[in-house]
């Protein structure tokens, strides 16, 4: 298997595409990249900025050069001796007319051979979705949609569909005949009974009335082969008769109906009642659904890759290009949807033996990855939560808890805030889900004594209240059916996991309410899989499946109440709000990081280490800007009351409340610090960015507007207030006084962005690097961190670097320093700690973690471990907390920042250490001091090659 030394995440678009790619794979291979490792490339829909949206899982997507471009992309490749990693979705696929095979589910429903591909429900206990897919994606209700004329008949070589927009329903078969027969009379009278393409004409509605005879133990070839011969003879008829074809229009014309004349669409509304296809409203997707969306989206419908048949279609070429060493390794996104994902893992190890194979999972702080999956971990959150952690001030939590509360005039809870939002998402956007859930539960329940007079509305409420308990995105409880037997798998990690949500549930229940405490213990019996002696294998299968389909609703349950809600509304300091994080846990210990990367290192050796992705809230040195301020919440303090005080002028009050309120407003100063460029140039694009971004957040956090509900009034006032900031005008005073705070916050977030850079690349891990940030990332969440990147701006970056290394060393350390602005300083401690990780491989894949004693009054300001492996031992020096320890305009470098500080070093010889960032050599036996290490350079990456080396 080939572990990468350092991964680089690049997002393929129609503008970016396999022959641009190709451009810069020099340079990637320049900067010490071992691995690309691509967002998904198989072809998705039209127009795709992202690719989970895939239409063909079988076919390189042609909008990114396809397989010709592809191929020629990985030459380049592997000539620079590169593997690659493919981000794959095996969870859904776009809910699209550009669907060949969900177009197959739209026309022949139960009949098609597509039927169990999609994770559709097609018993719905409603009726009017049962043996029907719902399709909600009207603008408006179903009826005003028909009768303002938006649906529309349109027939073309491929059959009759229902057009709406850029959307093309197929007719089942079995419709053709509505319109065909239609006054075909009149087509009679026209051509004569007699006439040769009349014959043809009432042998296709013959054919048509047959087909409903084919017996469904024939399988569906018959079927298909009828519905092609059907198909084929319209079409003939269509273009060889005039008469034939003036007819079809005027029947489709006829069946379009009129506007003003609602009676003239009962037509279309009973041909749309036989589809196996229902038109609803876009918004009934959140209450009546009966496919399995990826989390609330409902144009992406998900699949039951479960199943064998599923799996082996869905990765066919996948797999094929593994098998010809074109792709190296897999990332797996969003793995807690899938039904099974320990038994799709398994299976997927099974064909792909030798591939390296990361799983997008969040992991909560108290959450262990499941040790039996065969990979290599995780991409990387819960590595960006605890490096951002430490950088977090921790013993100014009380201060800085005071100083938000103060300016927002309330205090808010984060745990609070999430379960009112869970109960929220569940209500508003999950109802159809739940429901469904609710109503598998009751079928269940009927069978036996002690719960069938629990009712629907009674399950209904006790699964809202243990789905809100779950402290994790799912459990893993998971089982096979072999003939009668029914084997099952509960670890004790759920079972610890269930017991705590089962307990928090209890203490949220009034005690009057008995009933619904029997039903969650009922539903504890079932999630713990505590089945009754007398239950038959069927009822256990019953039981199984509920379970397992439940653990698929608990990750998006916590998506979006947490990552797309909460984030947005719990501000106190906005850096710790990010994917898998726990924004109430105000940052972390050295102590809980060193005991991170150790159990990393024993655990997950290779799992990925991320900083930014392509989901991640603020790009990393955005929110290594924003730490800095609970290091000075004092200050921090005195800013918001004096901006609050200059800005209050420029609020529009909507409805009596005045925009931005206090909570959205201190949201705004924070982000404005961490985003505001180095310098004023491209300030119009800069506040545009803003603006965009401020729309998304604060409809996300669902307060003041939303996505379902835009208060158009809250969104202009809070733009206006924006642009008002930013005004080039004597009278705002409120420019000025920001820049200043702005330039002290930005000197300090460039250190701490050095030493995360460093740490991510020296922990136990693989370091990840999100395209472009090996400059300065000042980005917001997508689609603001999906901008284009300027590679050759970091090719003639990295030419200079270079060319000063070898010119002269101390030259350009005080080149970097100076002129930190264009980024050159992050990028050249990349390129130095990626080229020791290349030139001590093993020491930084395989070595073991040490965290080294510091002693002097400012040990608390410098992350230290040792990696070993062999003779071979790397220490890594990181600093944080500067605001205590230097002014504005000086680095944390020498004896006058450091005096006494000094790193403890296990007992041992003399040895020389090499710094592999600046190449100085320290000599040390058992003290390092940080004066000595910390002269030129602000981190340090020191090398020793063996145990007996003198200086």
């Amino acid at each position: 298997m080939k572990i990468p030394t350092a991964t680089y995440r690049l997002q393929f678009t129609s503008q970016f595409t396999f022959e641009m790619a190709k451009t810069i794979i020099p340079y990637l291979s320049e900067l010490g990249i071992s691995d690309i490792y691509a967002s998904p490339i198989l072809k998705a829909q039209s127009g795709s900025t992202h690719g989970y949206d895939v239409v063909d899982p079988n076919q390189i997507n042609p909008e990114l050069g396809g397989q010709e471009e592809f191929e020629k992309l990985i030459e380049v490749v592997q000539e620079k001796q590169l593997g690659w990693i493919q981000d794959i979705v095996p969870n859904h696929m776009a809910f699209s007319s550009q669907n060949p095979l969900l177009v197959d589910v739209l026309e022949n429903g139960p009949n098609s051979q597509y039927k169990d591909y999609f994770d559709i429900d097609w018993e719905h206990p409603y009726e009017g979705i049962r043996h029907r897919v719902l399709a909600p994606f009207l603008g408006k209700f179903y009826g005003d949609c028909l009768e303002s004329g938006e649906l529309k008949i349109q027939y073309d070589q491929n059959g009759f569909t229902i057009n709406y927009w850029d959307w093309k329903f197929p007719i089942q078969i079995e419709s053709y005949g509505n319109i065909l027969d239609h006054n075909s009379e009149e087509l009679r009278n026209k051509l004569g009974r007699t006439n040769p393409d009349f014959v043809k004409f009432l042998g296709v509605l013959y054919a048509i009335n047959a087909i409903q005879y084919i017996p469904p133990g024939s399988g569906h070839r018959e079927r298909y082969e009828q519905i092609s011969f059907i198909k084929s003879m319209i079409w003939e008829l269509w273009n060889d008769n005039p008469e034939i074809k003036a007819f079809i229009e005027k029947n489709i014309e006829v069946f379009n109906g009129e506007v003003g004349k609602p009676e003239s669409f009962d037509l279309l509304d009973d041909l749309l009642d036989k589809q196996f296809f229902r038109l609803a409203f876009w918004k009934v997707g959140n209450e009546e659904l009966n496919y399995r969306r990826f989390f609330t989206v409902n144009d992406l419908i998900c699949v039951r890759v479960e199943e064998r048949g599923v799996f082996d279609q869905s990765h066919k070429l996948i797999l094929q290009l593994i098998e010809e060493n074109k792709i190296t390794g897999l990332r797996i996104d969003h793995i807690d949807g899938l039904y099974d994902p320990k038994q799709y893992l398994i299976r997927l190890r099974n064909q792909a033996e030798n591939t390296y194979i990361v799983v997008e999972k969040i992991l909560e702080p108290h959450e262990k990855l499941r040790v039996n999956w065969p990979i290599e971990g995780t991409t990387g959150y819960d590595f960006l939560n605890y490096v951002n952690g430490i950088f977090c001030y921790q013993e100014s939590e009380a201060e800085f808890e005071q100083c938000y509360s103060q300016f927002i005039g309330d205090v808010l809870k984060c745990d609070k805030l999430v379960d009112e939002n869970k109960r929220k998402i569940l209500e508003k956007h999950l109802a159809g889900d739940i429901d469904n859930l609710a109503h598998l539960l009751k079928r269940i329940a009927d069978q036996y004594r002690y719960s069938s007079d629990f009712t629907i509305y009674g399950l209904k409420a006790a699964l809202v209240e243990v789905m809100a308990a779950f402290s994790v995105y799912r459990t893993y409880i998971s089982g096979e059916v072999s003939g009668e037997e029914v084997n099952y798998e509960v670890s004790k990690l759920d079972q610890e996991c269930i017991a705590q949500v089962i307990a928090k549930t209890q203490e949220n229940i009034p005690s009057f309410l008995n009933e619904l405490i029997n039903e969650i213990s009922f539903i504890q019996k079932f999630l713990l899989l505590q089945f009754d002696e007398h239950l038959t294998s069927e009822d256990k299968k019953q039981w199984l499946h509920f379970v397992m389909r439940q653990q698929q609703f608990t990750g998006p349950l916590m998506a979006k109440s947490v990552e797309d809600t909460v984030l947005y509304i719990y501000n106190r300091l906005v850096s710790l709000n990010e994917v898998g994080s726990t924004p109430g846990h105000f940052g972390f210990s050295l102590e809980e990081f060193h005991g991170f990367n150790q159990e990393r290192c024993s655990d997950w050796p290779h799992a990925m280490n991320g900083t930014s992705t392509h989901d991640t809230k603020r790009g990393e040195d955005m929110r290594s800007r924003i730490n800095v301020l609970s290091e000075i919440p004092e200050e921090w303090n005195e800013y918001l009351q004096l901006w609050k005080k200059m800005n209050g002028g420029y609020k529009d009050t909507v409805r009596g409340l005045d925009v931005p309120t206090p909570n959205d407003e201190y949201f705004l100063y924070q982000t404005l610090l961490g985003i505001y460029p180095f310098d004023d140039q491209d300030k119009g694009e800069f506040v545009q960015r803003i603006k965009d971004y401020l729309i998304k957040a604060i409809r996300e956090a669902k307060v003041n507007t939303a996505w379902l509900r835009p208060d158009m009034g809250y969104e202009e006032g809070f733009l206006k207030f924006v642009d008002s900031l930013f005004k080039e005008t004597k009278q705002n005073k409120f420019l000025p006084s920001f820049r200043k705070f702005q330039q002290k916050i930005q000197h300090y977030g460039i250190f701490n962005s050095l030493s995360q850079t460093l740490l991510k690349i020296t922990v136990p891990g693989v370091p990840d690097f999100y395209q472009g940030t090996e400059l300065w990332d000042l980005t917001l969440v997508d689609p603001d961190n999906r901008r284009p990147v300027d590679f050759k701006k970091r090719l003639k970056l990295l030419n200079e670097i270079k060319s000063q290394w070898k010119k002269n060393k101390s030259a350009l350390f005080a080149d970097l320093l100076k002129h930190p602005a264009d980024g050159k300083i992050k990028l050249f401690t990349i390129v130095q700690a990626l080229k020791a990780r290349h030139e001590y491989q093993d020491l930084f894949q395989r070595g073991d973690y040490q965290k080294l004693p510091v002693n002097g009054s400012l040990k608390y300001h410098i992350v230290t471990f040792m990696r070993t492996w062999n003779e071979q031992s790397a220490i890594v020096i990181a600093p944080r907390f500067l605001t205590k320890l230097i002014k504005e305009d000086e680095y944390p470098l020498g004896e006058q920042v450091w005096h006494e500080t000094r790193i403890s070093l296990p007992t041992g010889p003399s040895a020389v250490w090499k710094d592999a960032l600046t190449g100085q050599e320290i000599q040390g036996e058992n003290t390092l001091w940080i004066r000595d290490i910390l002269k030129e350079f602000p981190v340090a990456l020191l090398i020793k090659e063996t145990s007996n080396q003198e200086g």
